[in-house]
């Protein structure tokens, strides 16, 4: 049986020590960064090694491919995609074909990562960035508003769907507060509950049909004073009873600053507090043990959410004339300054 856990790995192949490690774990899926990632066929090859470990065909393997400054895969094998911002700028004046960019977006990307065998990607981004916030999330979002947000986010989401792809909702319930990135320090949001039911839950609220969400690695007073959503059993109880949520929630990275203790407790704190899954992605090993060490096996609720989840995978993607829809889409965002790729990634 898999394990409730989620690994990266350290290069663009697997050496024999990861995959004895991942035979022995069995963890329920794989994450790909940039430091994976050379060519099309390359990454192929480290999708169908990983899966083989764990002897399971159809594991799960995600990436982050947002567009703009989160993109793990980029030119010259992989085009580059706008942020969400460019779709929420582009709606602002056209709002039913902004909705359509967002969706053939997701749809574009899904061919893309269908092709490598990549099933999974970490989009999109509901947070709703609020003035005076960090710039972690900034361009990220799709726009500043909660209605924006949440009808682009959909709009991305059915896309990748469409094409075969789980998407993840994320950073749930809302990141677009925060004064400091949480890959660097624990972030703490101080405002009324009425505050953030008003503005940061709507949009996971309006997704909460999604098969998986990934959590915040923020403190919000209202709910817990001292405990991040991550490692929260108020916060987790709120994203289900609130805000609806009834798929799988995986966290943010564990080795982010944010959070505290050892990587074993960070792991054993995130599935007590409710999490379904615990996320670990800079690919060193040591560190894969220690999360393994407060790793149990995937069952009761949680398998139950992990398998449905699974069961949205489109077997059979949309129809899509791609050459037409790629050349569409590059056409209505040529020109845009807001579509390049950050080469320096957080978790290499």
């Amino acid at each position: 049986m898999s394990k409730a856990v989620i690994f990266g790995c350290a290069g663009p192949t697997l050496s024999a020590a990861e995959r004895d490690f991942f035979a022995a774990e069995r963890p329920w899926g794989f994450i790909l960064f940039r430091r994976n990632i050379e060519t099309p066929d390359q990454v192929r090859t480290l999708v169908q090694a990983m899966r083989d470990a764990i002897d399971d065909p159809e594991a799960p393997v995600l990436i982050d491919q947002e567009g703009g400054r989160v993109q793990r895969l980029g030119p010259p094998h992989w085009p580059k995609y706008p942020t969400g911002r460019a779709y929420a700028d582009y709606a602002a004046n056209d709002p039913l074909t902004g909705q359509a960019l967002a969706r053939l977006g997701g749809r574009l990307m899904a061919a893309d990562l269908k092709a490598l065998g990549i099933n999974v990607d970490c989009v999109p981004v509901l947070d709703v960035p609020q003035p005076g916030a960090h710039d972690v999330i900034g361009d990220r979002a799709f726009g500043t508003g909660f209605e924006s947000v949440a009808r682009l986010g959909r709009a991305m989401a059915e896309g990748l769907l469409a094409g075969g792809v789980l998407p993840v909702i994320k950073h749930i319930p809302g990141h677009g507060r925060a004064t400091s990135d949480s890959h660097m320090a624990l972030p703490v949001v101080d405002v009324p509950i009425e505050d953030l039911a008003a503005v940061d839950f709507p949009p996971f609220e309006a997704l909460s049909d999604m098969p998986m969400a990934m959590t915040a690695h923020v403190v919000y007073r209202a709910i817990d004073r001292r405990r991040p959503a991550t490692t929260s059993r108020a916060v987790i109880r709120t994203i289900r009873d609130q805000l609806g949520f009834s798929g799988l929630i995986m966290t943010d990275a564990l080795e982010m600053h944010a959070l505290q203790g050892s990587l074993t407790e960070r792991a054993q704190r995130s599935l007590r507090a409710g999490c379904d899954l615990v996320l670990h992605c800079s690919g060193k090993l040591p560190d894969m043990m220690l999360v393994a060490e407060g790793t149990g096996v995937l069952r009761g609720e949680a398998r139950r959410r992990a398998d449905t989840a699974l069961r949205r995978i489109a077997r059979r993607p949309e129809p899509l004339d791609e050459a037409e829809a790629r050349a569409r889409f590059a056409d209505v965002f040529a020109g845009l300054g807001a579509v390049g790729v950050d080469p320096t990634e957080r978790l290499q």
